[in-house]
C-alpha cells in the first residue's frame, strides 16, 4: 500500500498548480486524473493550419502567474495581445466599440442619454448596497440603468460565466463592485480607490496572453514537471479516513486500467469539479457533499470556424465582440483569434472562435455539432459580412463547463468551508471558488498549498 505526504484529486489546472508547489517545497505530493490528458478544459490543438483552443482563448496575466511561468521556464513563449485591442458588442445589428474609461463612456453612441447620466450620478452620488445577496441584474437597473445591463453588462456576463445576470450573485461574481459601493457609495470612486491602494504583491499592468503554441503549454509544462508523480487514466472509487494509524489520514482507493489498489495520503486536495467532489465526499462529510451537489453549471459549445479573410467584410480589428440577448441571436460571442495572436491560422485565413449556449440556451448543447457550426456561420456571417462558407470547422461541446455563482452562492461556500474545518486535512479546490478565469484558478491553487506547506513546518 502506497503512502503520500498529498494526494490531489483532478489534473485541471488547479490540480496541477497545487501539485507542483507542494512538490517544490518538499512534500511528496501525488496527482491523480481519471482522463488520458492533463490541464482539464485548457486545451489546444493544431489542425489543418489552424491553432484551435478548445477551452479558454486566452487568459489575463496576474503576479503570481508570470513568476510561476518564470519558474517553469516558459515565459519566453507568452505572446501578448495588441494592446487595448478594442471589444465590440452587437446593437441594433451593428458592432459598437465598448468603451473602456469612463470618458469614452460618456461619448459613446453605445448607450444613451440616461445611462450616462446614470453614470455621472454614480461619480457624485452616494449609495448603500442591499444587505440581501443582490443578483447582477438588479445592482446594475439600481445603480445605472436596464439599458446598461442589456447593451454590456449582460453580454459581458455571458462571456465570462456564461450565465443568466437575474441570477448571478454581485457578492460572488464581482465582489469587487460590491465592495467598492460598500467603501465609498459610489462603484467608480471605490474602484479608482483601490487602484491606487499599496499591495505587497507588484502590479500587473492588464494584458491579455497566450502562448505561441496555444494555452496548453502552461498546464503541459507543469505536467512536465510532476513526472511520474502524475498519474494519467487513474479513476478514484472511493475516499474513506484511514483508522489504522495514529494520526488523522485517508484512504484512497484508485483504478488503473484492471487494476485496483489504495493510497494512504495524510492530505487530500479534492480538484474536481463540485459534483465529483460532493461524490467522492459523501462518506466523508455529507453536510460539504450536498452543498457542492448543488453548484450549477453552464453548458456550452465552443465552434471554431476558418474563412479566407478576403471574403470578411469586417476588417476584425480588436478582440471581438459579444452578443446582448435581447438581440435574439443564439451565439453569445465571438473572439477573433487572429487578430490577436500570431500563427493561428493558415496564410490568407482568418480564425473566428465563437461560443453558444449557457445558463439562457440550455438547448444548444444538445444539438449536432453540425447543426451548431451553421447556427454560428449564419449569424456570424451576416454580422461581419462574410461572403464564403467556413473552409474550416471544428465543434467541441461542454455539457457542464462553467460553475454558475448564483444567489446564495457566498453562503453556500461559507457553509463547505465550517463543515471542511471538522475534516483539517481536506482541501477543496477548483474554479467555483474565486472565479472561473484561470489567474483565479492559479490564486486559489497557490493559497490551498501554501497553508499545507506552512503546517508541514517543525
Amino acid at each position: 500500500m502506497q503512502r503520500v505526504a498529498a494526494l490531489v484529486i483532478g489534473g485541471g489546472i488547479s490540480g496541477l498548480v497545487s501539485a507542483y508547489t507542494l512538490r517544490k517545497a518538499g512534500v511528496d505530493a501525488l496527482l491523480v486524473e481519471q482522463s488520458d490528458r492533463a490541464g482539464g478544459a485548457i486545451r489546444t490543438e493544431r489542425r489543418d493550419g489552424y491553432l484551435l483552443e478548445l477551452g479558454p482563448q486566452s487568459f489575463s496575466g496576474t503576479a503570481q502567474m508570470m513568476q510561476l511561468f518564470d519558474e517553469l521556464g516558459i515565459r519566453r513563449q507568452v505572446v501578448q495581445a495588441p494592446a487595448g485591442a478594442p471589444r465590440y458588442v452587437l446593437v441594433n445589428g451593428m458592432l459598437e466599440e465598448v468603451p473602456m474609461n469612463p470618458a469614452a463612456f460618456l461619448i459613446s453612441g453605445l448607450v444613451g442619454i440616461g445611462t450616462k447620466f446614470a453614470l455621472l450620478r454614480d461619480v457624485i452620488g452616494k449609495s448603500t448596497p442591499p444587505a440581501r445577496d443582490e443578483s447582477i441584474a438588479d445592482f446594475v437597473r439600481r445603480k445605472f440603468s436596464a439599458e446598461l445591463l442589456d447593451r454590456l453588462v449582460g453580454p459581458f456576463v455571458s462571456g465570462v460565466y456564461a450565465g443568466d445576470p437575474e441570477k448571478l450573485s454581485l457578492r460572488s461574481a464581482f465582489p469587487t463592485l460590491l465592495e467598492a459601493e460598500k467603501s465609498k457609495g459610489s462603484v467608480i470612486r471605490g474602484i479608482l480607490a483601490k487602484a491606487k491602494k499599496p499591495t505587497d504583491q507588484p502590479r500587473q499592468r492588464p494584458t491579455l496572453l497566450s502562448f505561441n503554441d496555444g494555452t496548453q503549454t502552461f498546464p503541459d509544462t507543469l505536467a512536465t514537471k510532476l513526472g511520474d508523480r502524475l498519474l494519467l487514466n487513474t479513476v478514484v472509487r472511493f475516499v474513506a479516513r484511514d483508522a489504522s494509524g495514529s494520526t488523522p489520514a485517508f484512504q484512497v482507493t484508485v483504478r488503473t486500467g484492471d487494476e485496483q489498489r489504495s493510497i494512504i495520503a495524510d492530505q487530500v486536495i479534492v480538484a474536481t469539479p463540485s459534483n465529483v467532489a460532493g461524490t467522492l465526499l459523501r462518506d466523508i462529510e455529507p453536510s460539504i457533499s450536498s452543498r457542492l451537489e448543488e453548484i450549477e453549471y453552464a453548458s456550452t459549445a465552443v465552434v471554431s470556424l476558418g474563412y479566407v479573410k478576403s471574403e470578411i467584410g469586417d476588417p476584425l480589428h480588436g478582440f471581438g465582440f459579444l452578443i446582448p440577448r435581447s438581440a435574439a441571436v443564439r451565439t453569445l460571442g465571438t473572439v477573433w483569434n487572429t487578430s490577436l495572436f500570431p500563427d493561428r491560422a493558415p496564410g490568407g485565413n482568418a480564425l473566428l472562435t465563437s461560443f453558444i449556449g449557457g445558463t439562457t440556451d440550455c438547448e444548444a448543447a444538445r444539438l449536432s455539432p453540425d447543426e451548431l457550426s451553421a447556427i454560428v456561420h449564419q449569424e456570424t456571417a451576416k454580422i461581419l459580412k462574410i461572403r464564403g462558407n467556413p473552409t474550416f470547422s471544428n465543434v467541441t461541446i461542454y455539457p457542464r463547463a462553467l460553475p454558475q455563482y448564483n444567489l446564495g452562492h457566498s453562503e453556500r461556500l461559507e457553509a463547505i468551508e465550517e463543515a471542511r474545518k471538522k475534516q483539517p486535512n481536506l482541501w477543496l479546490i477548483g474554479n467555483y471558488f474565486r472565479g472561473p478565469a484561470i489567474g483565479s484558478c492559479v490564486e486559489n491553487a497557490l493559497s490551498v498549498a501554501g497553508e499545507i506547506i506552512h503546517r508541514q513546518k517543525p
